[in-house]
């Protein structure tokens, strides 16, 4: 399974009429992905088949939200599954970078039947054994990481005992520098079967179409 982050209309597009399993829709790339235009969004459902998971994420920065900021996540999910979206992708932690179980199970509540993924704000808890249980009890389908490290190669060790240990109750989504040159070895070497990747190239602002194949071809 092959998920396209993508921060902008323009390599959403070229993402849904490639290979992409499902893109994570978003803005704002410097700020690590922000919730993005519901009318982008709009476009994106009406003319194409590809799934759209949407990040909900008011701020970029700390994954601690303000009441009113937590309030604007609400009416996000709200808006967005109305709209149709497919996933929803968000995280919130608590002051100490613990997850904030009473807000996510909110918002897991509000999504009813469309899935959640909690994004790499896993990779900030301080362990993540007892961090991947509690997004399990919680109701989370998927769970975006790199192995609580910078990058999924860094963190390959901790991505492969995620994916024996629970791989099985929750999708380990593998994410963090993944790209056609390293997407081989990170699934030889965690077993894992659901990558992440913006198929950014060096030097390149937009994802590519060949990316995207060579990424497609590798992991599956």
């Amino acid at each position: 399974m092959l998920e396209i982050a993508c921060f902008e209309i323009t390599s959403a597009e070229i993402a849904c009429e490639s290979m992409a399993d499902r893109i994570e829709f978003c803005d704002d790339f410097e700020k690590g992905g922000t919730t993005p235009d519901f009318y982008e969004f709009m476009h994106l459902k009406r003319h194409y088949q590809t799934p759209v998971y949407v990040m909900i994420r008011p701020k970029g920065g700390p994954f601690f939200y303000s009441h009113a900021e937590f309030i604007e996540m609400k009416n996000s999910i709200i808006t967005f599954k109305e709209g149709g979206a497919n996933g929803f992708v968000f995280g919130i932690l608590t002051s100490n970078n613990e997850i904030d179980e009473a807000r996510n199970k909110e918002l897991i509540e509000l999504a009813g039947e469309t899935p959640c993924t909690f994004h790499r704000a896993f990779d900030r808890t301080a362990d993540l054994e007892k961090s991947i249980q509690t997004l399990i009890k919680l109701g989370f389908k998927t769970v975006l990481t790199s192995g609580g490290k910078k990058s999924a190669m860094e963190g390959k060790d901790a991505l492969q005992s995620l994916v024996q240990n629970y791989s099985d109750k929750i999708e380990i989504l593998i994410g963090g520098g993944v790209r056609s040159e390293n997407i081989e070895e990170l699934k030889k070497f965690t077993g894992g079967k659901s990558f992440h990747s913006s198929g950014i190239l060096k030097y390149d602002t937009f994802v590519t179409n060949d990316e995207i194949k060579k990424l497609k071809k590798l992991c599956s």
